[in-house]
């Protein structure tokens, strides 16, 4: 569960990609002659991610498949810490990542779905597993989501996370806030 004592010291969520903000799907053809990878964002997932950055936590995606697909969401999203790394450097990638931003691993939520996740989930104070988790990530986690990856999993821990810290309401209001004021 989300332990509101936990949840007040995240400074931020990382967020592995394929598995977690994807359904781990990958669709890989050609576009008038040149090769195209797409892949399927969950678009309350991203607007979670605004939430969350507007209450002042980071986020920072970790991935082991470089992709425009991913880039063009981050993009989108602002979300501007986008490790791509081979899945077995997640853990000094990550740490160089927290170095330069002043964070304690004690200070991070991290949401995994696979075996080249555990590392990191094993170092933070608030590991996450989607529903479709393989079964020794889940087991190394302090939460499991209902949603699965790709399909509101992010979302369900953003939501989980703001309410558990008592901001989730202030968090909506500042969205409808900054609404205003660029209308």
């Amino acid at each position: 569960m989300f332990d509101a004592t936990i949840s007040r010291r995240i400074r931020l969520l990382g967020l592995d990609v394929d598995g977690v903000l994807t359904a781990n799907d990958a669709w890989l053809g050609e576009i008038d002659g040149a090769k195209t990878e797409l892949k399927r964002f969950d678009i309350q997932d991203g607007f979670g991610i605004r939430l969350l950055r507007g209450a002042g936590i980071e986020v920072a995606w970790v991935t082991g498949r470089a992709s425009s697909s991913t880039s063009l969401r981050a993009e989108e999203l602002n979300v501007t810490t986008v490790i791509t790394v081979a899945p077995d450097r997640k853990v000094p990638a990550f740490e160089a990542v927290l170095t330069e931003k002043q964070i304690a691993w004690d200070e991070v939520a991290f949401v995994g779905d696979d075996i080249p996740d555990l590392p990191v989930l094993q170092r933070v104070a608030l590991p996450i597993a989607v529903a479709n988790a393989r079964p020794e990530v889940k087991t190394a986690c302090r939460y499991v989501t209902e949603a699965r990856g790709g399909h509101g999993a992010v979302r369900e821990v953003i939501d989980r996370l703001l309410r558990s810290r008592g901001e989730f309401d202030a968090a909506v209001a500042r969205f409808f806030a900054g609404e205003r004021q660029r209308a």
